[in-house]
């Protein structure tokens, strides 16, 4: 096993995006508000774009052949690292919806994937999902991208990847539902959209600018919708945590299945 290390990094009182509502509770959001918004436009050139999920069958057990995880198409395959092995993919019913599946698949020495962990229900944003993500537009980026760093208000539990612990990523405060936040942020795995790569999840510098928001992790489900990261429940985030291998170039292949069977 690598050895870990804690960065110490920029931090925030809490980072942009999801972690930001953790200090104030989410918006409040009027009928009106929490209708879809505009179809998404076409894919910003700087981000990798997405892949799908579904599968049958208990962990390690059936191979889905050489290429891509089940549900993946031929298009979103081309976005995955040719060194990659592991990758968690996420799907939404449509452009729309903000609850997900996901399922954390493996790839073997000959090439051919297998799930490794999941089912897992997830959540997503308010307003589904973009191809082309802004700040505040309450949608999660559809796209695929690197997973390399972690941390949480609680102390590592077992990561293979690089784990700032820091009372920072407390969480008070209420989500769209009305449900508490608290707890959202214990455990958390930055997703590499605007962000600097190896720093802390609170790092802030936004490389596409802030307008393009930021802060997009993967983070302990708190019972709805995000702003715009992917929420698992805590036993899963533990598990993902526990398995997620750098030397693996771990990734997420996340949006609605139609988009990432492409």
């Amino acid at each position: 096993m690598p050895v870990r290390k804690v960065r110490p990094g920029p931090r925030l009182v809490t980072a942009a995006l999801c972690a930001t509502l953790a200090l104030v509770g989410y918006m409040k959001v009027s009928p009106e508000d929490s209708a879809p918004a505009a179809a998404p436009g076409p894919r910003p050139a700087a981000a990798k774009n997405a892949g799908p999920a579904a599968a049958p069958g208990s962990p390690g057990s059936a191979a889905f052949g050489a290429g891509a995880p089940p549900g993946v198409g031929p298009v979103t395959r081309t976005r995955i690292p040719d060194g990659t092995s592991q990758a968690l993919v996420v799907t939404g019913g449509s452009h729309e919806t903000n609850v997900a599946t996901a399922v954390l698949y493996e790839r073997d020495d000959a090439g051919r994937w297998h799930r490794a962990a999941g089912p897992w229900s997830a959540h997503n944003a308010l307003r589904g999902w973009a191809t082309e993500h802004w700040a505040d537009d309450l949608r999660t980026p559809i796209g695929v991208f690197r997973l390399g760093d972690a941390g949480g208000r609680l102390p590592d539990p077992g990561a293979l990847l690089p784990y700032d612990q820091s009372e920072e990523f407390a969480s008070p405060g209420t989500g769209f539902l009305g449900e508490p936040l608290e707890g959202s942020f214990d455990y958390v795995v930055a997703i590499d959209y605007n962000r600097t790569p190896g720093t802390t999840p609170l790092d802030k510098e936004r490389p596409l600018g802030q307008e393009r928001g930021g802060g997009v992790w993967i983070h302990v489900d708190h019972g709805g919708p995000t702003q715009a990261c992917v929420s698992l429940p805590a036993d899963a985030m533990r598990r993902l945590l526990r398995t997620l291998n750098p030397a693996r170039e771990p990734v997420i292949v996340m949006g609605p299945a139609a988009e990432i069977a492409r």
